[in-house]
């Protein structure tokens, strides 16, 4: 995934537009059957009932509305590991916890909803904002944990902080990135455990 600058999925209308909403979950409900490069606009239009263009009142193409499909998509993915990080007392706890919830949350999207998935690793490939975002947001917890690990004396201070989160995040990557974790699903099991260990080990004081 590109690790630029993040944005927002472009859209039209007014962002709270009870219509969007709309759009957005029933182009859901039929990726997740049809698959998102097999689905054109004019499919959505037919199978929602509105027009093409009343759809490009909302959204200015195809890999919009994907964009935001994906965004609540990866959402769900963030709001596990907040989560899981939120209810361990320890920085290690919470690394453990957030390397295992990153690859069963994943894994769990692959195996029960895997159109779905298809679309967080066609967006990765992509690089579309919203897998820039998705990113950005997992780097940022992983700063917060190991900046709470140095302050509490359980990890090490010599290395520089963004050199060790960079390097902790490129082992995280098989199960960061949707579109690398289907090729890790095999081992999605002992391998966050394995590597939790590894990292965990090389940042003790």
């Amino acid at each position: 995934m590109s690790e630029t600058e993040t944005s927002t999925p472009q859209s039209r209308g007014p962002v709270d537009h009870s219509v969007r909403d709309q759009i957005v979950e029933a182009a859901e409900a039929h990726f997740s059957h049809y698959g998102f490069d097999k689905t054109t606009v004019s499919d959505l239009a037919k199978a929602i009932g509105f027009s093409k263009a009343y759809i490009y009142k909302f959204f200015d193409s195809k890999q919009g509305i994907g964009e935001a499909i994906c965004a609540r998509t990866l959402s769900a993915i963030v709001v596990a590991v907040e989560e899981a990080v939120a209810g361990a007392s320890t920085p290690t706890e919470k690394f453990r916890r957030m390397f295992k919830s990153l690859a069963s949350t994943g894994a769990s999207l692959f195996f029960n909803d895997r159109k779905l998935y298809d679309i967080a690793a066609h967006s990765a490939g992509e690089g579309w904002p919203s897998a820039q975002a998705y990113c950005e947001r997992i780097r940022q917890i992983l700063m917060e944990v190991v900046r709470e690990g140095r302050e509490s004396g359980e990890f090490e201070r010599k290395t520089p902080l963004d050199e060790t989160v960079h390097a902790i995040y490129l082992v995280m990557q098989p199960y960061v990135n949707p579109l690398l974790l289907q090729y890790n699903l095999d081992v999605v099991e002992d391998a966050p455990v394995q590597l939790s260990n590894l990292v965990l080990r090389s940042l003790a004081p």
